[in-house]
């Protein structure tokens, strides 16, 4: 039992060193906390997801991946062109102060966000990198432990989303003023250029 603690304790640190970072997808999960919109749905998708991903690599579908670099390569065109439009909207909205509110979505944006959500999550190739590829093959090396480090990782995604979706609720009173608002989305967009170009580019 404690050495398959012990493989748990390793999963949960090794998962959360590799997701608690800036990035699209967690950008994405703080904006949605902080608006209180599909926080829910959005931490779900996200968990639920990266457990898939995690199971994936425990189970060695990485080596699969990796014997076909073509898929990568297609993810991340799609991936990247998808965040760059993302940062467009998200500068959009930093050039427009009246459409800053923390509270109040309109009809229909709750699919919208669950839609972007599931984007961002399964069309972002690091994200098979660190989960499919990075945390599969340190599970490996844990041999018939491998499924115990897989359960910590799987544990620390949840525990870090739900931390990240329903504690940005806490800055609900800084992003109260439209400034506040802006200068989010504009680190949103800077956030989502980066990372789109960074994919687009290394398709190449």
């Amino acid at each position: 039992m404690g050495t398959a603690l012990t493989a748990a304790a390793a999963g949960f640190g090794t998962g959360l060193s590799l997701i608690v970072a800036i990035g699209s997808q967690n950008a994405f999960v703080l904006r949605q906390g902080i608006r209180r919109q599909s926080v829910l749905s959005v931490v779900t998708i996200c968990a639920l997801s990266d457990m898939v991903l995690i199971a994936a690599g425990v189970a060695g579908v990485g080596t699969v991946v990796t014997a076909w670099p073509p898929a990568l390569t297609l993810v991340g065109l799609i991936g990247g062109g998808f965040l760059l439009s993302y940062a467009v909207l998200a500068a959009r909205r930093a050039l427009r102060p009246t459409a800053m509110t923390a509270t109040g979505a309109t009809a229909g944006s709750g699919r919208g966000a669950l839609l972007a959500c599931l984007a961002m999550t399964w069309l972002n190739p690091h994200v098979y990198l660190d989960t499919v590829l990075l945390l599969g093959s340190v599970a490996a090396g844990h041999d018939a432990l491998r499924w115990a480090f897989g359960a910590g990782a799987m544990l620390g995604s949840v525990c870090w989303f739900a931390a990240l979706g329903y504690g940005a609720r806490l800055l609900s009173g800084f992003f109260a003023r439209p400034a506040s608002w802006r200068a989010l989305d504009f680190l949103i967009a800077a956030t989502m250029t980066v990372m789109g170009l960074t994919l687009v580019i290394g398709a190449f």
